[in-house]
């Protein structure tokens, strides 16, 4: 039996859809990356997301190239070199991340929060 995909049939509304394109704890941190870094490679997402583990970033990776959101690019060189970018879909989504940045800025400004810093290595 093929695997069901969360998209085969309509959801009840465009919000659930959209939510279940982008479940998942990392999925829209990543977006968010690719889209304001551009072009990323496994290890700089990976500093960027200091608690997600590589298995669960592989997995959310996947998730998104299987949803056309990304591309993985492989490289034939030693060391294996892969790249993560936006597809054209991908960016679609991309004012809706902006805008989403923006309300967590300001919700944690209203709350008299910082917002963490991840230094890159």
């Amino acid at each position: 039996m093929p695997k069901r995909r969360k998209y085969d049939e309509a959801p009840p509304c465009a919000i659930v859809a959209t939510l279940n394109l982008i479940n998942g704890r990392w999925k829209g941190v990543v977006l968010y990356y690719l889209l304001t870094k551009g072009t990323m490679r496994f290890n700089e997402l990976q500093r960027h997301l200091p608690g997600c583990t590589p298995r669960l970033l592989v997995k959310q990776l996947r998730e998104l190239e299987e949803d056309a959101f990304i591309t993985r690019t492989v490289y034939p060189v030693v060391p294996p070199k892969v790249e993560y970018a936006l597809t054209d879909e991908g960016r679609t989504i991309g004012p809706i991340l902006l805008q989403l940045n923006d309300w967590g800025v300001g919700w944690l400004e209203r709350r008299g929060l910082r917002q963490k810093t991840v230094k890159a290595a």
